[in-house]
């Protein structure tokens, strides 16, 4: 019973992300939990929406300063909404196993002497960067729409 439930739910979610998420949909590794995810986080604070780097602090993917002494470093930024970090975590992840662009940035950074983790916090970033005009479009579509 509960696997029916479940059922029925993704594809209410991919529909409803289908119709009203259609550009951030069609990004490589974005489905439809991680579509409404993002979109409901950009939803519920339009007015903070600035530029990405905001977007990005939202959902917790802005570099913070990490740095001490002669060493240069940047950690992941913990606040924002975890719900949303765990998206684009879940995006980054998709790609550094399937997409060949992210695969060159991963082999890149690792002979630079990046850690894995510093390596995923870059990608969020990028991720967030490609993703905030689409994200942008898609909620003033549906603001048209409703």
């Amino acid at each position: 019973m509960l696997s029916a439930e479940l059922k029925e739910l993704d594809a209410t979610l991919d529909r409803l992300t289908s119709q009203s998420a259609k550009r951030l949909r069609n990004q490589f590794g974005v489905g439809p939990q991680t579509a409404a995810i993002l979109i409901a986080v950009a939803g519920d604070n339009p007015e903070r929406l600035r530029n990405e780097a905001a977007l990005a602090a939202l959902c917790g993917a802005s570099p913070l300063q990490a740095s001490s002494g002669k060493t240069a470093r940047h950690r992941l930024n913990r606040g924002g909404d975890r719900s949303a970090n765990n998206a684009l975590w879940t995006i980054a992840m998709v790609r550094m196993r399937s997409e060949p662009r992210t695969q060159a940035y991963v082999t890149r950074r690792t002979a630079q002497g990046m850690s894995n983790k510093e390596i995923q916090r870059c990608l969020k970033r990028y991720i967030v960067r490609e993703l905030y005009p689409l994200i942008l479009a898609d909620l003033s579509d549906a603001a048209t729409i409703t």
